[in-house]
C-alpha cells in the first residue's frame, strides 16, 4: 500500500495484516551534482515502488524521508528516529529504510531498524527492457533481506 488516500482506505480496513513500514530515504542537493542526486532518489523510488508491489498487503510505503545532503548526520538520524518511533508507536513492528545514498552506511548502526542500501544506477539512457531487467536483478537481492527481517522477532523499544 502506498501513501495515497485511496490506498489509505485499504490500509485502514486491513491494518492488522500490515506490520511493516518502508521508508525511501531521498537526498536533495541543488548546489552540486544535482543530476546525480536526483538519479539516486529516482532509482530508490523505483525500487520502493516495486517492493511495495511485491509485498502489497504486508507493508506500507511511506512518504519519502527527504534531507539535504549537507544536513548534519546527527540531525538526519534524530529526525529519522522520530519517524521510526512514530510508526512503531502506531502499530508497525518493522521499519525498513531504502536508499541509494551511501552516506547512510556510516550511520547504519545508529538506526533503530533495517537499512537497505542499493547503489544507484542511472536508468535514464537505458533501453526500457534492460532497465526492467536491472530492477528485477536488484529485487532478487532485496526481497530475501526483507523476508528474513520478518523471520526475526520485532525490535523491542
Amino acid at each position: 500500500m502506498k501513501w495515497t488516500t485511496q490506498e489509505m482506505d485499504m490500509y485502514l480496513s486491513s491494518k492488522e495484516y500490515v506490520d511493516t513500514a518502508i521508508i525511501p530515504l531521498i537526498p536533495i542537493n541543488w548546489s552540486k551534482d544535482v543530476k546525480g542526486t536526483v538519479s539516486m532518489g529516482e532509482f530508490t523510488s523505483i525500487l520502493v515502488d516495486e517492493i511495495e508491489r511485491q509485498f502489497k498487503g504486508r507493508l506500507f510505503q511511506m512518504a519519502p524521508f527527504t534531507y539535504l545532503t549537507e544536513e548534519g548526520e546527527e540531525s538526519k538520524i534524530t529526525r529519522l528516529k522520530a519517524w521510526d518511533n512514530h510508526f512503531f508507536e502506531n502499530g508497525f513492528k518493522h521499519v525498513i529504510y531504502i536508499t541509494s545514498d551511501a552516506s547512510w552506511k556510516k550511520s547504519e548502526k545508529e538506526l533503530p531498524d533495517m537499512l537497505v542500501w542499493i547503489p544507484s544506477l542511472s536508468l535514464e539512457s537505458m533501453d526500457n527492457t534492460y532497465a526492467k531487467e536491472i530492477i528485477s536483478q536488484q529485487m532478487k537481492q532485496i526481497l530475501p533481506l526483507i523476508t528474513s527481517k520478518w523471520q526475526e522477532d520485532p525490535i523491542e523499544r
